[in-house]
């Protein structure tokens, strides 16, 4: 392995760590800090923070992966993603923003629930609690199975730690440096990461499709598009061999946004109710040019594979391939920065809320109701590091497909809270017994 990569990997890895000390100095002496970041997100970090923790992997390897193999017919997924983020921060961010303030200032998801009804208050905390640290814990072991695979694929035989494989060191690395900043600067740490990486991953975005193709072996568009008729005339067809059923399922995976904790969590943590439009803006136009990218990326990476001989054996993994062949070692170190930059902000996200959830609605709940902030903070910092070893347990399969996991995770996430999010922020008439029935029936569907 090349020195250039490692330089760019642990330039970008000291990055994370000094934003994570930074961020400790300057918002972590609360629960409402460092839970929360004091509500204090600026447009730009919360628009960032919020694209970039809803990614995940998914974005630089799933979303390729499935373009790679069946062709346009899988870019519905990404169209539906971006209506359905678009709406989310129409319908959801400003009354979220505004609603759990005024209902006991609320710093979870959980706590907005039981203040919303209080007749109700002590099972919604308990159930939507339980909820998200389940699924969490499978939705981050889908970001660490990414990070896993990086390595697998990237390094192998480079790094031997006590005889591990190279995917299981892979997964320990980026649990090790997530837990590093996360751990110790929490909320504000998390979101200022999440701008950087997702500055990282969209630059990455624009770059690798560019060079894939107009740059040697490309052969440009109309080359790559004969290629792919070629190869099968449905790759670049949005609707031939795709029944009604698949493109529904395709297109209301973006429903599921109005139920994502670590999401809409970033809705609560905004400076003022006047920022949303602006936020909204910033944030649609960052999905809008990542989201092309990725399209591109995988639909143009067949074609380029195809005219270059090459053999891929997972498609999930055709960016890490393309960054090792076709750039310099420095930048494929960035281009591998840009791909644990997505897994990371995700986990580092969901770890948070996580934690989140077990010290406000379990610990300060049920076994210390006076628990200092002070206590509460170090609750809050043991809970991430317990929820990551759960997740890395998960993740612990090498086999493991990026998109299987999340969609499961995605699907609880938005069957147990999106309709109860959408109710409770925009119909009076909504009551906790309806509340807590809703989320029961659609976190076990």
């Amino acid at each position: 392995m090349d020195i250039g990569v490692w330089v760019s990997l642990f330039a970008y890895f000291a990055l994370m760590i000094a934003i994570g000390v930074y961020a400790m100095r300057k918002a972590t002496s609360t629960s409402e800090d460092y839970m929360l970041g004091g509500r204090t997100l600026s447009p730009k970090v919360a628009a960032l923070s919020a694209g970039a923790s809803d990614m995940s992997g998914w974005l630089l390897l799933g979303l390729p992966g499935a373009m790679f193999v069946s062709g346009l017919g899988s870019a519905w997924i990404g169209i539906g993603l971006f209506v359905g983020a678009l709406f989310n921060w129409i319908l959801v961010a400003p009354r979220l923003r505004e609603q759990t303030v005024h209902y006991g200032n609320a710093i979870t998801i959980p706590a907005f629930l039981a203040n919303r009804f209080p007749t109700r208050a002590l099972s919604l905390r308990t159930v939507s609690a339980i909820v998200i640290v389940i699924f969490f814990a499978v939705y981050t072991a889908s970001g660490l199975v990414a990070g896993g695979k990086l390595f697998e694929s990237a390094f192998a035989g480079v790094i031997n730690i006590g005889g591990m494989s190279d995917y299981a060191v892979g997964v320990v690395i980026t649990l090790g440096v997530v837990l590093a900043y996360t751990v110790v600067g929490g909320f504000l740490a998390v979101s200022m990461t999440d701008f950087v990486q997702g500055c990282i991953m969209m630059l990455a975005l624009v770059i690798m499709p560019a060079v894939v193709l107009f740059g040697e072996g490309g052969g440009g568009f109309t080359q790559a598009s004969q290629t792919l008729n070629e190869v099968d005339p449905t790759l670049l067809s949005w609707t031939e061999g795709l029944t009604f059923i698949g493109w529904l399922s395709a297109v209301t995976w973006g429903l599921g946004y109005f139920g994502q904790p670590h999401i809409i969590v970033r809705f609560m943590a905004i400076r003022t109710l006047k920022d949303v439009p602006i936020a909204r803006n910033i944030g649609m136009s960052w999905m809008a040019i990542s989201l092309i990218g990725a399209v591109s990326l995988g639909i143009f990476g067949r074609a380029y594979a195809v005219r270059n001989g090459m053999e891929v054996q997972d498609p999930e993994t055709i960016f890490i391939i393309l960054a090792e062949l076709l750039f310099h070692p420095l930048i494929t170190g960035f281009l591998y920065a840009a791909l644990l930059a997505a897994v990371m902000s995700t986990i580092s996200s969901q770890l948070l809320v996580s934690s989140s959830s077990l010290t406000e609605d379990f610990y300060r709940l049920f076994l210390r109701k006076e628990a200092t902030d002070k206590e509460c903070v170090a609750v809050g910092r043991v809970s991430v590091v317990l929820v990551g070893l759960i997740a890395a347990v998960i993740a612990s399969d090498p086999n493991s497909q990026v998109l299987g996991l999340v969609s499961n995770a995605w699907a609880g996430f938005g069957a147990a809270f999106g309709p109860l999010i959408i109710l409770s922020l925009m119909w009076s008439r909504t009551n906790g017994a309806g509340a807590i029935a809703g989320m029961v029936v659609g976190a076990a569907t």
